[in-house]
């Protein structure tokens, strides 16, 4: 039989063309976000622009508007310029870190950060607890298949598919805010005492239950379908049968390896939720007057503060480009397969 001599040298060999791979695999992933992102970029900067002239929305606001402001505005704003010059000298400014000046909110880059963090708190919030519930409801499903339980689970999660976000965060007001008195129905601080649960970061936590509970229940129902499908093939495969067979223990069936094969496919889900969920996020925090990138963004574009929009609408672009890169990156990790693809 051939026998390697140097055993740690080929493992070592081994590990380095899996990491090469791995690492060709994360530029090739980066090199095809560049066109979306521009992509992205040019659509936003024309619907923008086609909204109207920067400086007659100014007026609008100000009436008595100086020769010397005026011009002043114009230079500020590259209205000088032709179109795709003023798109270029926009980009250049937004990959700087200059998102623009907002006639509302003055600097947007300075106001834009905590924005970011509110919609994060509400959304990482509804991703951990929709994992947490969705896997072993989906498990327990699949396990007790046509069951009266597992009938209720599918019912509920169609159910849960089949709604909108912002029409099941009213029922929630209607019901939890309004007529049981449990929580509050908007923002996510009260402005002032009392606070409720008689805490700044119990008021806080109060503030976040009902809308992290309405995404929650809205993303609960695909890791639950999705779980419970790749359940129910992966109980049927060989190696389940024989692992039975031998004598492994029902947990370490399902948690140790029938999981394992299920739960990858979760893993591209949760990076596509993460995007849809971002896209809703207008919807849902204008409801509860979240005061999250989605709920900043309805207020700027009803007022056409253009600036803020712009720099909005780029930033959900990269946060959802990240999610679905942090994605592939961990289903590669899994399955090193993917690389070669």
């Amino acid at each position: 039989m051939f026998k390697i001599g140097n055993n740690t040298y080929y493992q070592k060999s081994v590990a380095k063309r899996r990491m090469g791979g791995l690492w060709t695999y994360i530029v090739r992933r980066l090199l095809f976000m560049i066109p979306v992102f521009l992509a992205v970029s040019i659509i936003t900067f024309l619907i923008t622009n086609a909204a109207g002239n920067p400086i007659a929305l100014i007026r609008t606001g100000i009436r008595n508007i100086s020769a010397s402001q005026l011009e002043a505005l114009v230079q500020f704003y590259h209205l000088d310029q032709p179109l795709y010059v003023r798109y270029f000298l926009w980009l250049s400014d937004f990959v700087q870190g200059n998102l623009g000046t907002s006639p509302v909110v003055g600097n947007v880059a300075a106001n834009i950060l905590p924005w970011i963090g509110t919609t994060l708190e509400l959304q990482l919030a509804a991703l951990f607890m929709g994992l947490l519930i969705g896997i072993p409801v989906g498990i327990y499903s699949a396990k007790h298949q046509y069951s009266k339980t597992d009938v209720a689970v599918t019912t509920t999660a169609i159910f849960g598919v089949s709604l909108p976000t912002f029409w099941l965060g009213v029922l929630f007001i209607i019901v939890f805010s309004l007529y049981l008195g449990w929580l509050p129905s908007s923002g996510a601080l009260s402005a002032y005492p009392p606070y409720w649960w008689g805490s700044p970061i119990l008021d806080q936590l109060a503030h976040l239950i009902l809308p992290a509970a309405v995404l929650t229940f809205v993303s609960l129902a695909t890791y639950v379908r999705l779980v419970r499908a790749n359940m129910l093939e992966a109980l049927r495969q060989d190696y389940i049968l024989a692992a039975r067979a031998s004598g492994v223990s029902e947990f370490s069936v399902t948690y140790k390896h029938a999981l394992k094969s299920a739960i990858t496919p979760v893993v591209t889900v949760v990076g596509l939720s993460f995007g849809l969920i971002l896209s809703g996020a207008p919807g849902l925090e204008t409801t509860f007057s979240w005061p999250g990138l989605g709920y900043k963004f309805v207020v700027a574009a009803t007022i056409l503060d253009l600036p803020v929009v712009q720099a909005i609408t780029m930033i959900i672009t990269i946060m959802a480009l990240t999610a679905n890169l942090l994605t592939d990156l961990a289903y590669a990790w899994l399955d090193p397969r993917v690389r070669l693809g």
